[in-house]
């Protein structure tokens, strides 16, 4: 017996409408999905979260000398465009160029001798502390009437790290190497996983960087630079090759060096890191250590920027800065 099947309507409407609702469901997930990675991204990368808002040291500064039983005591003192010297601090700026054409390097390197360690400062970009907060080092130095001012680590780049700053702790989380200056001016390189916090602030500590590496310890050049990674962040770049670079190095109890080299332009590729530790042990520092470079890589010093970032006198912002200042 003949069976007889009932007859399909290709033009169902229902049926058409199918697979266009297929579709729809799948483009809502994609760009949900996508708008989710987006936020994530921006969330963890652009977006200010402040956790700590930090006391003004200029407006500490401005009670404290509004006290008429201690007037401010002014401050003596010689400078020009390279040059600062008071009865607190000596400071010498040079302006180094090596090789040519391609080959070609030019950075600053700032002699710094103080009497008191407390003239050493860090200050963070608006004052807070937290993640994605950044202004040019330039604007944090000049808010601090800082004399002298080099970039930072720029912790607000990561989460973890050990990060303590004028002798309060913002964040504990040891992973790498790091540097700490203390209250008595020297500087010392370690390893975040073997000493504490506590034990750092028993010992002096003013202030923790946490980026590295380490460049010069115990009056050694570390040898190898080759496995050097700092962190996993979206964006990095291999910070093995020659580029700008901010280095701090101690030369002696309240003697430091700085150095900033400019890269990414035609008077200047920049400097690998052995290049920059070489350069380190030429000074003669005992310890030495990089911070943050690139585009960050920034000297201030008397109401101007020295060097030249990212090759085109534009600065990137960061989130802090060390500092030269007089007084308490």
């Amino acid at each position: 017996m003949m069976k007889i099947y009932p007859k399909t309507n290709e033009n169902d409407p229902y049926k058409k409408a199918k697979p266009r609702r297929k579709w729809l469901i799948i483009t809502l997930v994609i760009v949900l999905g996508l708008g989710t990675a987006i936020y994530s991204l921006a969330d963890r990368y652009l977006i200010r979260h402040v956790q700590v808002v930090v006391a003004d040291d200029n407006t500490s500064a401005a009670s404290t000398s509004s006290d008429t039983s201690t007037p401010a005591t002014e401050v003596s003192a010689t400078s020009d465009d390279w040059n600062y010297s008071s009865d607190d601090m000596q400071v010498k700026i040079d302006k180094v160029q090596t090789g040519s054409g391609s080959d070609q390097i030019t950075y600053y390197v700032a002699d710094v001798q103080l009497t008191d360690a407390s003239s050493l400062r860090s200050a963070l970009a608006d004052n807070s502390f937290g993640t994605n907060i950044t202004e040019n080092t330039s604007e944090i130095a000049a808010a601090n009437n800082a004399i002298f001012a080099i970039n930072g680590d720029y912790y607000g780049f990561r989460d973890d790290g050990v990060i303590i700053r004028n002798g309060t702790v913002y964040r504990d989380d040891p992973v790498r190497d790091a540097m700490a200056l203390f209250s008595d001016g020297t500087m010392k390189t370690y390893n975040e996983t073997e000493i504490s916090s506590s034990e750092l602030l028993a010992e002096g500590a003013t202030n923790t960087l946490s980026f590295g590496p380490i460049l010069i310890q115990d009056g050694e050049i570390v040898s190898d630079f080759s496995s050097v990674k700092i962190d996993n962040n979206f964006g990095n770049r291999s910070i093995q090759d020659a580029n700008p670079r901010t280095a701090i190095g101690m030369i002696a109890p309240n003697h430091y060096v700085f150095v900033v080299v400019d890269g990414r332009q035609d008077d200047s590729r920049g400097m690998t890191l052995a290049e920059l530790a070489d350069v380190m042990k030429g000074l003669g520092a005992t310890e030495a250590y990089n911070l943050d470079g690139g585009g960050s890589s920034t000297m201030y010093f008397m109401g101007r920027v020295v060097n030249n970032p990212l090759g085109r006198n534009q600065e990137r912002g960061v989130s802090d800065i060390l500092y030269l200042k007089e007084g308490q």
